[in-house]
């Protein structure tokens, strides 16, 4: 079989199992397989590929086909120009999240040298710790979880990156352990109804429940990280958060009554209300 027949038979596999943009999963899967990149696929479409190469691509192809994550069988995921390890372990990296640091990169441009304590509560496999810590050296950072789990993963994942020296990880209930004040606060915590989580997509389901489950309405643990941010913020201090569909406004309201101002909500990518930022006091 050559290249380019396995990247048709699979696509079509992967179309008839539901699997989304199967053609561009079946690229990832064979590339990694061959050690190549995914763009040097189309300059070896008549290339045969023997059965050595075959084999492990077959198991991989039979999970994807069942569901299991793209990211999770590839064990790495790009983010932000960088590649983070992943598995079941904390949540795979969303192209929504890459908007937060890009939003967050102009917000640090326009503080002063001493606005430079950084919190990123919930963070999973560590890619906004990481990533804040690395475009920004200047940046004292702080990284918690209330997931040992997924800790672990974020200090694997510092430690490959080169920012294991600029990031103190901690196990902690939101800000609990932590000691303030922080000038920034940034935090993608469980915001998914309890109700709801049967109905999301089978991918998904991958993620551990603890990094998804948000309780009755979605907002349980958000509500918490809001009510606890005084005594751990600075004075203009700024947090932003990244939101489940339609959750927007309630959180912007729920800020305007504990003390914040210049609230601002922005949409993603598809047009989705999903990131909120505001300042403290």
């Amino acid at each position: 079989m050559t290249v380019l027949e396995l990247l048709q038979t699979t696509t079509a596999y992967f179309g008839k199992k539901g699997v989304e943009q199967p053609r561009l999963n079946i690229e990832h899967l064979l590339a990694d397989a061959l050690g190549k990149k995914r763009i040097e696929l189309y300059l070896e479409f008549d290339r045969a590929l023997s059965a050595r190469e075959l084999e492990p691509l077959r198991e991989k192809v039979r999970r994807r086909a069942e569901g299991e994550p793209l990211q999770h069988l590839l064990g790495h995921w790009d983010f932000f120009g960088r590649t983070f390890r992943i598995d079941r372990r904390a949540l795979v990296p969303r192209s929504e999240t890459e908007l937060l640091v890009e939003i967050m990169l102009k917000e640090f441009a326009s503080q002063g040298e001493f606005a430079n304590r950084l919190a990123d509560v919930g963070t999973g496999s560590g890619i906004l710790a990481i990533t804040f810590a690395l475009e920004r050296p200047e940046l004292e950072v702080s990284a918690v979880d209330v997931s040992e789990d997924a800790l672990g993963l974020a200090r694997e994942n510092a430690e490959h990156l080169g920012a294991s020296d600029r990031i103190a990880f901690r196990h902690s209930d939101l800000l609990n352990e932590l000691e303030g004040p922080f000038h920034w606060i940034v935090a993608n915590l469980p915001y998914v109804p309890t109700a709801d989580l049967n109905a999301l997509p089978r991918e998904v389901k991958f993620d551990p429940a603890v990094a998804l489950d948000g309780g009755k309405d979605g907002l349980t643990i958000i509500k918490r990280l809001i009510e606890s941010v005084p005594g751990k913020i600075a004075p203009n201090g700024l947090i932003a958060l990244e939101l489940g569909q339609g959750q927007a406004q309630r959180v912007s309201d729920l800020l305007a009554d504990q003390n914040y101002r210049d609230i601002s909500i922005k949409k993603d990518y598809q047009g989705v209300e999903r990131l909120l930022i505001a300042r403290y006091g």
